[in-house]
């Protein structure tokens, strides 16, 4: 009997380290991708084409790599891999992803041409809030009082970020109003994505969500008048960064965490994509960062170690 307990113990200890080293590889992946997902908007503005078509170009150009992902993962000899989609409900939440994501890039690239960047920035990061509300009306999930306030703190954060780029006007409020729906729309993404991740693989999701996603983009583009077509090779090598290395690279670890991490504190955890630009943009565009972005940046931070902290004393209650 003691030996059976002893075996009961070690067994329950080793899934328990497993499932402790996937969460730290997710955060790890967390933090990775919210930081390349930084360079985005550093992209767009070296970008020779506009904001729409270099969305479009984001994911267009990123879909042989991810097509050549999921091929390899196909054929993978792997006993402990996910099933792929193989009902029309399975593709059609997939769908629903890239309809979401692309919403997401359209209303933000949108919001830019009737609002300032940081008006515009600001309310598309009001996605952990969509998250939260939606998981916990959608999907009955609890929240402790500690993550809720990390969420306020991170976003304050990420308001002091802004600084006094930040401007209110009658003029700016339609504008405004398509950054509050990007944020909306992203937060739908990430609830739905979530959601998939404990079915699908990465590569399943990333290059069906994708297609829906080029597809919606590329009338979007056409409607807007952008040319398509960069005219020198740097201007492609650019667009090639924006899809291999945001979407592909940042995108796709952003999917890979959700896989083990709540949608809702991965919501927060991407406010350090801001955080991110600033500095990269310090280091790339030598636009250097003022006090009060330095502050904005440590107060991001710390509400998303507050968080954190307050996911974890949920699931451990």
């Amino acid at each position: 009997m003691t030996e059976h307990r002893q075996t009961e113990t070690a067994a329950d200890g080793g899934v328990l380290e497993a499932a402790g080293n996937a969460q730290g590889l997710a955060l790890i992946a967390l933090i990775v991708g919210a930081v390349t997902l930084g360079m985005s908007p550093i992209l767009v503005r070296l970008s020779e084409l506009g904001p729409t078509a270099s969305a479009f170009h984001r994911v267009f150009l990123a879909l042989p790599a991810l097509w050549l992902w999921s091929t390899l993962e196909k054929h993978r000899q792997d006993p402990v891999s996910k099933p792929r989609p193989a009902t029309t409900k399975d593709y059609a939440v997939m769908a629903l992803a890239g309809f979401f994501f692309a919403g997401d890039l359209a209303f933000w690239h949108w919001s830019l041409q009737f609002t300032t960047v940081a008006n515009a920035t600001l309310l598309a990061t009001m996605a952990p809030i969509w998250v939260t509300l939606g998981a916990f009306v959608l999907f009955k999930e609890r929240f402790s009082k500690l993550f809720l306030f990390g969420v306020a703190v991170a976003i304050v954060g990420a308001a002091v970020l802004m600084g006094d780029s930040l401007q209110l006007s009658k003029d700016r409020l339609f504008g405004d109003l398509l950054g509050l729906v990007t944020g909306m729309f992203f937060g739908a993404y990430m609830l739905t994505v979530g959601r998939l991740r404990a079915h699908f693989s990465t590569a399943a999701i990333m290059l069906l969500s994708t297609v829906v996603t080029a597809i919606i983009l590329l009338p979007a583009t056409l409607f807007s008048g952008e040319t398509l077509i960069a005219v020198t090779l740097s201007g492609w090598l650019v667009l090639l960064a924006l899809a291999l290395l945001t979407h592909v690279g940042g995108q796709g670890a952003i999917a890979y965490a959700l896989a083990h991490l709540p949608a809702s504190f991965t919501s927060v955890a991407m406010l350090l994509e801001g955080v991110a630009a600033v500095f990269l943009a310090w280091i790339i565009l030598a636009e250097t960062p003022g006090s009060w972005q330095i502050v904005g940046a440590c107060i991001v931070i710390g509400g998303i170690v507050i968080a954190r902290r307050g996911s974890l004393s949920r699931r451990q209650a």
